[in-house]
């Protein structure tokens, strides 16, 4: 069977059901193929899911630290209810919901794995066997994501490790649990295990949220310590066992043994690219897809393939690896397609169409921990070495009259780094309980590059947590009114 579209989507995560989405209000006949679940990684194994496991520790968390409200907290979290709840988000693994949302958008799904077999070719083929020839008039959309990278320690793959997958769809917490990894998943994880009555055990080679201002990896690590996470940074493991009763043996470079039921392996990520027949199109499989800021994917000279036929959206093009930055690029992506099938223009139109230009250092990002950390842009390190000249301003969240009624004791950081000679933002970071809903105003103000003259007009509302804006203002100095 031979089927015809001007548009195929490969891969109906989130990212690729918004690339579809924009690609049919554009005009265009569109193909949306998944060999998997329809709504993808961020739906099922990730984003939701792991949201679902931490919130119940975050709501006690919170509870605690409030007079009046920490009397009646008297019992201990249930466990059950909790990966009931978790259980809703994801449907329980059906994706009955978004087959229904795919067909009312008027995209066509195509169930099976999709490989080149040629320029603006594919062939599906579905779980029975079966297959099906697709061709695109206009152009095809890569969009299937990264998997988990699986590090080279002698005995970890026949130990069977978790990856993000399996400790977001856990059906029982382990009694004692070893995370390898410093990053977002890693200290998402072991908060969420942590608060679910784990014994955890932190293993990173380095900092704790390298990526980050240094202070909210040393936060997030004393909460951790706080929890009962037994950390070892600076550590890798050097050997891994499972034995026949199924403990799982981690051996440290320095010798020490640690035992636990179950390890979550979460440092880093691979593209999804093995097994879609990029050779066929002069690609190199198993490699991340460059693109452009529209989305085209470009070959090894740096330009876009021959006919600008082929592009990469989300995780697998390596950009900004977050669903809501896939999303950004999927809405570019879908509009440059459907404007291109028209021969019309593709820069930024004042309606909504936009290439994907705030990845390169305008990307927002929060870690749902307890502090939560929420930044965007650049932190001070990474303006310094860019070239910047620059001016830190940090200021204490829990002296914000706002942060010490939600919370008693609140202790928190905010820092801004200001670009000197533009006088405007690079980037923001807030470190402390509930500060993911600071970030968007800091968003705003990074991309728009809003001048600090400007700012001091936001006025914040009093006795808010945003109040720490003005406080940032006025530690930075008067002379930015002027």
């Amino acid at each position: 069977m031979i089927k015809e579209f001007d548009l195929i989507v490969i891969g109906a995560g989130a990212v690729g059901e918004n690339v579809a989405d924009r690609a049919v209000q554009g005009g265009l006949r569109t193909a949306l193929v998944e060999a998997e679940l329809v709504g993808g990684e961020c739906s099922y194994w990730a984003c939701m899911p792991s949201k679902a496991l931490l919130r119940a520790g975050e709501v006690v968390a919170a509870a605690r630290a409030v007079g009046g409200a920490e009397q009646a907290v008297t019992g201990e979290i249930d466990v059950a209810a909790v990966l009931k709840r978790r259980d809703s988000f994801t449907s329980d693994w059906d994706d009955e919901g978004q087959v229904k949302w795919v067909e009312g958008a008027g995209i066509e799904l195509i169930r099976g794995h999709a490989t080149f077999t040629g320029v603006k070719e594919l062939e599906v083929r579905a779980a029975d066997g079966t297959t099906t020839t697709l061709k695109a008039t206009h152009a095809v959309v890569v969009s299937t994501g990264s998997t988990a990278l699986l590090p080279d320690i002698p005995g970890l793959a026949d130990s069977k490790p978790w990856t993000s997958r399996e400790a977001t769809s856990v059906k029982a917490i382990p009694a004692r649990f070893t995370i390898v990894g410093g990053g977002v998943v890693a200290v998402e994880m072991a908060t969420a295990y942590a608060t679910l009555g784990s014994k955890v055990t932190l293993i990173s080679r380095g900092a704790l949220l390298a990526n980050q201002e240094p202070f909210a990896g040393e936060a997030v690590g004393k909460a951790l310590g706080d929890l009962g996470v037994d950390i070892h940074l600076g550590q890798s493991p050097a050997e891994v066992s499972r034995d026949a009763q199924g403990v799982v043996h981690t051996t440290l470079e320095d010798g020490s043994v640690i035992d636990s039921d179950e390890i979550l392996v979460a440092t880093g990520r691979l593209p999804r690219t093995g097994d879609l027949g990029l050779e066929t199109i002069g690609l190199e499989p198993n490699q991340w897809l460059n693109t452009d800021d529209t989305l085209l994917v470009l070959g090894e000279d740096g330009a876009p393939l021959p006919g600008e036929w082929l592009y990469a959206t989300g995780d697998v093009n390596h950009r900004a690896l977050l669903t809501h930055q896939g999303k950004y690029q999927a809405r570019a992506a879908g509009d440059v397609a459907a404007a291109r099938a028209k021969g019309e223009p593709v820069h930024d139109q004042p309606w909504g169409r936009h290439v994907a230009t705030a990845d390169h250092q305008a990307v927002p990002q929060v870690t749902f921990t307890e502090p939560q950390v929420a930044s965007i842009g650049m932190t001070a390190a990474a303006a310094e070495k860019a070239g910047y000249r620059t001016k830190v301003v940090d200021y204490e969240i829990g002296n914000v009259a706002g942060a010490a009624v939600h919370r008693d004791g609140y202790a928190g950081t905010a820092r801004a780094v200001v670009d000197e000679d533009k006088k405007v933002l690079l980037g923001v970071t807030f470190v402390g309980p509930d500060v993911q809903e600071l970030l968007h105003s800091a968003t705003v103000a990074v991309v728009g590059e809003v001048p600090l003259h400007r700012l001091w007009h936001a006025v914040p509302s009093y006795p808010t947590i945003s109040e720490v804006w003005l406080r940032l203002l006025e530690t930075y100095g008067r002379d930015a009114s002027a």
